[in-house]
């Protein structure tokens, strides 16, 4: 932990935590601001208290589903890396992150990594996915992290004075771009397994790193599933932008937009307004199938 004052201490947990009654792996999670119990002339401290929060990314456990873990806290922007190969990030997984980040209002950024590898058909596809995620109101930027360039200059500007989380899957260059961006930091990183083209984990868990020009990012490890966490129905077209515009246009004020009769949002998905793959994310955790298998 990094104390007001520029000292770093060992922390370990005092006492019990929760978060809104709500049953988490981590009570304490990367970006916490905590209130320590120091000892004399010693870097090992308690915690004995967490601050609130004032955002935070959460998911469901991979292997406990009643249980929910805190990915990071606190920040002012979130960036989430994906691929379109090697491997290859689903829509439906960058549209449930974006859902998360709306409940909690954190901003994101999506970056398209690995540009370096794109033919001209996976260069025409990943323009249009900016296209339509920009048109949302999320800026993205197209990059190889192993070559500077005005997008990572662009990136460097974008994190400074911020604290920002770097997020995605494994395999998808999260900690070579950090490098890239600050190469004093020297973070481990590694590459994909040749058999099934995803990504080794080298980050196993968050940290955060102080950035040399000001500001600091949260380097987490590789997401496998993203399962939404607290929303309810009748909540989660309200973090589509793209729905949130037209939910006082629905005939009826409880519209849950799947069969209701003059549903301003089905009407807009049929006349090409609202993007299908968009609309096909929002049937899917409708369904409760947001728990999307890796690289599915």
């Amino acid at each position: 932990m990094l104390s007001e004052s520029g000292v770093r201490y060992e922390c370990r947990i005092k006492g019990k935590f929760r978060l809104d009654d709500i049953k988490n792996t981590n009570p304490v999670a990367v970006g916490d601001q905590v209130e320590i119990e120091t000892e004399a002339d010693s870097i090992d401290a308690n915690i004995i208290a967490i601050a609130p929060r004032r955002n935070y990314i959460i998911r469901r456990s991979i292997n406990l589903s009643r249980q929910t873990h805190i990915l990071a806290a606190n920040m002012d922007r979130a960036f989430l890396i994906v691929t379109l190969a090697m491997p290859r990030t689903s829509l439906g997984f960058i549209d449930r992150f974006l859902i998360t980040a709306e409940a909690y209002s954190i901003p994101v950024d999506i970056i398209f990594n690995k540009a370096d590898l794109y033919d001209t058909e996976m260069l025409e596809k990943v323009q249009a996915l900016q296209t339509l995620y920009e048109g949302l109101g999320y800026p993205c930027h197209i990059l190889s992290a192993l070559t500077e360039g005005a997008e990572i200059t662009r990136l460097r500007t974008r994190l400074k004075g911020n604290v920002n989380l770097f997020s995605g899957h494994s395999g998808t260059g999260k900690s070579t771009l950090i490098n890239m961006l600050d190469p004093a930091l020297k973070l481990r990183t590694g590459g994909l397994s040749e058999a099934h083209d995803k990504g080794v984990h080298t980050t196993t868990f968050a940290e955060m790193f102080e950035l040399s020009g000001g500001g600091f990012v949260i380097d987490s490890p590789g997401i496998k599933e993203l399962g939404i966490v607290d929303i309810e129905k009748h909540e989660l077209s309200h973090f589509f932008p793209e729905m949130r515009r037209l939910l006082n246009k629905c005939k009826f004020n409880n519209c849950l937009h799947l069969s209701e009769p003059k549903c301003a949002v089905r009407e807009a998905v049929e006349k090409g307004e609202i993007a299908m793959s968009r609309y096909d994310s929002y049937l899917g955790i409708m369904s409760g199938e947001e728990l999307e298998k890796e690289y599915e």
